[in-house]
């Protein structure tokens, strides 16, 4: 009985340590070019975005302006101005992404508990790098 519960233990340990063991160098590499890629396709994807939604907010407030109405002029101005907030925010948080996507995949050259380590903070990163973005989006930092 006591060989038995050896056996699954050595074998749960062996288990447990394959599931930090480290790219090869190559692999990494690799894995990291591939991660950059996607977060720059990412990132400019974003941009693409809130460069559209700005110039869709910015002819509202033209066509408000034009029309001579100062009320509707004010409410659209205010909406181009939480448009390029809500753009910058979303820009920032692909860049924390690609950030961090890049991160982790670096962290799978380490083995064991620095790999472990690597991710939680690059994990810390990106949740402190979301968290600045929203306090900038909602004007409080």
């Amino acid at each position: 009985m006591k060989l038995n519960a050896l056996w699954i233990a050595a074998i749960a340990s062996l288990a447990m340590t394959g599931c930090n063991k480290a790219d090869d160098a190559a692999q990494a590499n690799a894995d990291v070019a591939k991660a950059a890629a996607e977060g720059h396709r990412d990132v400019a994807d974003a941009q693409a975005d809130a460069r559209e939604d700005m110039a869709d907010a910015q002819k509202d407030a033209a066509e408000a302006t034009a029309d001579n109405d100062a009320d509707e002029a004010a409410d659209a101005a205010e909406d181009a101005t939480e448009t390029a907030a809500k753009g910058e925010y979303k820009v920032a948080v692909a860049q924390a992404e690609a950030t961090h996507k890049i991160a982790v995949e670096k962290c799978e050259a380490l083995q064991g508990n620095a790999q472990d380590d690597c991710k939680n903070r690059a994990d810390a990163d990106l949740d402190n790098a979301k968290r600045q973005a929203e306090r900038r989006r909602d004007g409080t930092g």
